[in-house]
């Protein structure tokens, strides 16, 4: 698993994800790179799950934008109804924090666009760690990216599955 988190703070839309790759107990690589900017779309998002599932999604995600001209909240509910309808897509594990400057979103293979309250996204494993990590920062001066980056390294503290080495994009 992974940790993703999303922030939007001051007209400024970040994700951030941990580098770790675990298969089962162990750390097979500890500088993946899980998040993405689509830069035509000024859309950013990351991923949680397998590696080659998230690269499909991404993928189809940025095929959904360019097909309905970089509408994200269209091109989620698309790529969810494709993910749960088809029958590869429905097999890949994977969950998406994605988002541009008026909306974010989670997007599941059972179907649901979620466009969760407040202005932080958390997903994986330590997702949740990361989340009330964020919402306790948002409260503060911090930036969108600075809240983004401590919140990894809270979940990386307590998360075996997560690390601190850190990326992100911005828009």
């Amino acid at each position: 698993m992974t940790t993703i988190v999303l922030v939007r703070k001051n007209n400024e839309v970040v994700v951030a994800g941990d580098g770790q790759v675990s298969m089962g107990n162990t750390v097979v690589k500890s500088t993946a790179s899980k998040v993405r900017k689509i830069e035509k779309r000024d859309v950013v998002a990351g991923f949680a799950g397998s590696t080659a599932d998230a690269l499909t999604l991404f993928e189809r995600l940025e095929g959904k934008l360019e097909k309905h001209a970089g509408n994200l909240s269209r091109a989620a509910v698309e790529l969810a109804k494709d993910w749960r309808t088809d029958k590869y897509l429905r097999r890949l594990e994977a969950l998406m924090a994605v988002g541009d400057k008026e909306n974010s979103y989670i997007i599941s293979g059972t179907g649901d666009v979620l466009e969760p309250e407040g202005d932080v996204i958390g997903i994986g494993s330590g997702g949740n760690y990361a989340l009330a990590a964020g919402k306790v920062l948002m409260d503060g001066e911090m930036s969108a990216e600075e809240v983004a980056k401590k919140a990894i390294k809270v979940a990386s503290e307590i998360c075996v599955f997560t690390n601190d080495n850190i990326k992100v994009h911005k828009i």
